[in-house]
């Protein structure tokens, strides 16, 4: 059971490894070295107003060239809107602009000529709807080298400029106001996902405490023989995957491979692949959490069991649980694109992610360091070098589910921006939780086995190292205004590299990177005999 669920963790939940903020900005890229056409591409609200009543607010994307679209709207100017004549724009146009924004379709010409005609005519803009659901980017040419384009011009969607034929043709006043707002790159938003990372990994790491307390204990050596006590152990243990550096080095080719794959054939349906992926290892994640968590506090609740067919008997706390877990997630992957969803996938998120800290486990330091530093390697390389052979970020566009009509993927932490005007989320990839997470379960683990405490033991040391580390990763979004930013770049160094570092100093290193967590045990258990005999 154990396998199969860390095996298809690993298929996927490690893939997204970035932290990403929605970007309505970013630099254009045209064939054309003139000055005058290296506006960077904006997102732009387009505020309407029909017969003076103010309408739905939508976006359009501004052009590489022409005049800069005002930051707010007190520094913008609204303007009714009239067809150009002809409607491409691609000729001068036999009708006076003067004072109104055109409107314009795409086609025909270079978008650089429809706005030369537009500004000829006097329009102070233009608004070019374009022929299919998406943005454009409007830009230049070779040819284009001395434009005097000082309108703005802002392309449409197809949906978009049939609401505005529509209410033009039934005679109504169109006025328009065009402006785009600045996104602040730090938000309230970052805090909760720095919260909540910190506290997965903690919450991963101390599980076992949460979910076994000496009372608990002792009273199930009372109920059990300790035949049965020995057995139920055993088995727990061989629920548990160690991992080793041949499988950390297979895992990054194969995550990259997949990776891939998710950029070429990207889709809704391929993202309903993901989506039931998720919910099959977060049904079983949450009722992993829920039913452990609770038998721990009442042993009682799982003494009742039911037969049922094909499984056998089965605890009804058990099943009761299984079915709540269900329809959560069915609840979550039906309501996905509600405003409140990501709660929903939070939560099924973090029980995942502590699941698979369970059972996925790092024997010594020099499986952590094969394992970090490929990752560490893997997430550079998908989110900067790539675009050198894709033209773009792979990690970066399979995590907005640029292919998929802007659905991300739900391997995601995601909260939703809460000072932005521009709404979205500020997202942590699982992958940023799960690597480091692994190694700080196991600092855990080595001070809990050789009984140190908070200041001689690695566990707080590599916990606050993680979350400066994510501190970073946001200090890094800051300064690269908001691009997505590969996680591990910042995190390795702040946990695998304060861990090296301290056994160093506490000259530890040979015992950490060569660690046997069988022998340690059967060396504290012969110490434990040897006190008791005495």
């Amino acid at each position: 059971m154990a396998s199969t669920f860390v095996n298809l963790g690993v298929v996927f939940l490690f893939l997204a490894s970035i932290a990403v903020g929605d970007d309505i900005s970013h630099p254009s890229s045209n064939a054309s070295n003139s000055s005058s056409c290296n506006n960077p591409y904006r997102l732009v609200k387009v505020k309407r107003w029909m017969n003076g009543v103010e309408e739905e607010t939508f976006a359009g994307l501004s052009a590489s060239f022409g005049s800069l679209i005002p930051t707010s709207t007190e520094e913008a100017q609204k303007l009714p809107i009239a067809y150009s004549s002809p409607l491409t724009s691609c000729t001068r146009s036999s009708s006076k602009l003067s004072g109104f924004i055109a409107l314009a379709v795409r086609g025909d010409c270079e978008f650089t000529i429809k706005a030369q005609n537009a500004q000829a005519a006097g329009a102070a803009g233009l608004l070019v709807i374009n022929d299919e659901e998406d943005f454009l980017e409007m830009g230049c040419s070779q040819n284009d080298t001395t434009l005097d384009i000082t309108i703005p011009v802002v392309m449409l969607t197809k949906s978009r400029g049939a609401a505005l034929n529509e209410s033009m043709a039934s005679g109504r006043a169109v006025e328009v106001l065009l402006y785009s707002p600045d996104q602040p790159i730090l938000d309230l938003s970052m805090l909760f996902l720095w919260l909540m990372a910190v506290g997965t990994i903690i919450c991963a790491s101390l599980w076992s405490e949460f979910t076994a307390t000496e009372q608990n204990d002792e009273r199930y050596n009372e109920l059990f023989p300790k035949e049965s006590s020995n057995a139920a152990k055993e088995e727990i243990e061989n629920e548990i995957v160690k991992i080793n550096t041949k499988s950390a080095i297979i895992f990054v080719f194969t995550a990259s491979t997949f990776l891939v794959l998710l950029y070429l054939f990207m889709s809704t349906w391929f993202i309903w692949v993901l989506i039931i992926l998720f919910c099959i290892g977060a049904v079983e994640g949450m009722h992993s959490c829920i039913v452990s968590l609770s038998l721990s506090k009442c042993k009682s609740c799982g003494s009742k069991t039911v037969n049922m067919p094909l499984v056998g008997e089965v605890s009804i706390f058990s099943l009761a649980v299984l079915i709540f877990c269900v329809a959560f997630a069915v609840s979550w992957a039906a309501t996905r694109k509600e405003s409140y969803s990501w709660i929903g996938q939070d939560i099924l998120g973090i029980c995942l992610m502590i699941t698979v800290l369970q059972m996925a486990q790092l024997p010594n330091i020099k499986v952590a360091t094969v394992l970090l530093c490929c990752a560490f390697l893997y997430d550079i390389f998908w989110v900067f070098l790539s675009p050198y052979i894709f033209h773009t970020s792979v990690m970066i566009a399979v995590a907005r589910g640029d292919k998929a009509g802007g659905e991300s993927i739900p391997m995601l932490l995601r909260v939703p921006r809460i000072l932005d005007p521009w709404g979205g989320d500020n997202m942590l990839g699982f992958g940023d939780i799960l690597f480091p997470g692994l190694l700080v379960c196991f600092a855990h683990r080595f001070d809990k086995a050789n009984k140190r405490g908070a200041r001689s033991g690695y566990f707080v040391w590599l916990t606050t190292g993680y979350g400066v580390g994510l501190f970073f990763t946001y200090l890094g979004l800051y300064l690269m205004n908001g691009h997505g930013q590969p996680a591990l770049l910042y995190l390795v160094p702040c946990t695998l590299g304060v861990c090296v570092v301290l056994g160093m100093v506490r000259g530890e290193i040979k015992h950490l990177w060569s660690y046997d967590v069988n022998s340690a045990s059967h060396d504290s258990t012969q110490a434990t005999r040897s006190s008791e005999e005495a």
